[in-house]
């Protein structure tokens, strides 16, 4: 695939590795909760290339459904404020909940969700996100089950986007500086 008119400074993973990866996290989830029912939570609209791709990787029962949070808007850094665009259209009370977030920088989405879905009484909930960016963190979220972990650069593609772009890219990359003018931080 091209790499969206030349603004593509560096592909930090491939379409291939991504696939390996999220297959090993799939058998690692269906380990996890054989015997019991899952339902998935996509956070959109990052997540929704990596939570389509992961489900078909789990080998169980699963229930799956999206809620859209906003933090960025067309900016490259998070604003900190979190607010619930999308709610859930079903009840999470007494499931075990797997909620699947595209990359963690701040902390600060992940928070307020895990947060917010624990008000209303799952029996359990654990993290997976593609991307964990430690180097950015403002507060400790868990992370059960990750991806790959990156530096503190600015990515896109795989469901990722720089001003609702580039998120069709089969592969993980960095965009040029002058494309985004400045990376988050």
């Amino acid at each position: 695939m091209a790499d969206m008119g030349g603004s593509i400074s560096k592909i930090l993973f491939t379409e291939e590795q991504i696939k390996n990866r999220i297959k090993e996290i799939g058998m690692q989830i269906t380990e996890d909760y054989k015997g019991e029912n899952l339902t998935v939570i996509g956070i959109l609209k990052g997540a929704f290339i990596f939570a389509a791709d992961l489900v078909r990787q789990i080998k169980l029962p699963v229930t799956v459904d999206f809620i859209a949070v906003s933090s960025y808007g067309s900016a490259t850094q998070s604003s900190g404020e979190v607010k619930i665009i999308k709610d859930l259209d079903i009840s999470v009370k007494d499931k075990n909940l797997l909620l699947v977030e595209d990359i963690v920088d701040t902390g600060l989405t992940l928070k307020y969700l895990l947060e917010n879905l624990k008000s209303r009484g799952p029996a359990g909930i654990k993290t997976c996100v593609l991307l964990d960016k430690p180097q950015a963190r403002k507060v400790e979220v868990p992370i059960n089950y990750k991806g790959f972990t990156i530096d503190n650069v600015f990515v896109v593609g795989y469901g990722l986007d720089y001003d609702q772009k580039f998120r069709n890219l089969p592969y993980i990359a960095c965009l040029k500086k002058e494309v985004v003018g400045k990376s988050r931080e």
